[in-house]
């Protein structure tokens, strides 16, 4: 009966045998070692539920450059025009703007004008025309030949240009230069006269000289 016992007990019981478990916590892998038994049990009551609720919201916020605003080209329809076309164009996100304008050259206009006087003989008026540029006027008075006013030429037309010089085109210029040697007359008037004075002080210091050495000459041989 004793060895029927311990029989029925081998038979019945289930023995521990050393294995491996891993487990993955937080992303890193665990191991435990060792022989156990591990029992897990699992009760599903009635009328229990289970809800899964996921909101997700995504937000985009895309900027994109738009098309650059395009300025308008202005070309002159022929070689004979004294015109230039300048155009422009500015773009934003919001709103984009661009022109264009045409603009007159004053000085290839002079220059057309006073070369069709000269082709019909109008040398004067051709000269005059051109004396409408301050440059060319300045360069006139400085070779004394003074461009043309009120149909007098040469010295009647320099007397006329100093006294209605409000009229010259370069009057601005004129007025700065005027000014301007006004100032540099009244400095080198002032060294003259600082000069002069020393030669002054110079020479009355020499009679002085003279005069106490003809003083000392009648002291020691009295007549």
């Amino acid at each position: 009966m004793k060895y029927l016992s311990i029989l029925l007990l081998l038979l019945f019981t289930s023995s521990a045998i050393a294995g491996s478990t891993q487990t993955n916590t937080s992303g890193s892998n665990t191991a435990i070692e060792g022989g156990y038994t591990s029992t897990a049990t699992t009760t599903y009551q009635s009328g229990s539920s289970s809800n899964t609720t996921t909101n997700s919201t995504s937000n985009s916020n895309v900027k994109s450059a738009p098309p650059s605003a395009g300025a308008p080209s202005y070309n002159s329809m022929t070689q004979d025009v004294c015109a230039v076309g300048a155009s422009a164009g500015i773009q934003t996100f919001g709103v984009g703007l661009s022109g264009g304008k045409h603009f007159i050259d004053k000085n290839c206009e002079r220059l057309k004008l006073a070369r069709i006087l000269n082709d019909f003989g109008m040398k004067v008026a051709a000269v005059a025309i051109l004396c409408q540029d301050e440059r060319v006027f300045e360069s006139m008075i400085q070779a004394g030949t003074p461009c043309p006013i009120d149909g007098k030429i040469g010295k009647e037309a320099k007397q006329l240009w100093g006294k209605y010089d409000h009229e010259r085109p370069d009057y601005t210029t004129y007025v700065k230069r005027m000014k301007d040697r006004e100032k540099a007359d009244i400095a080198e008037q002032k060294r003259i006269t600082k000069e002069m004075e020393a030669m002054d002080k110079a020479k009355s210091i020499e009679e002085k000289k003279l005069e106490n050495a003809k003083k000392m000459k009648d002291w020691k041989h009295p007549k």
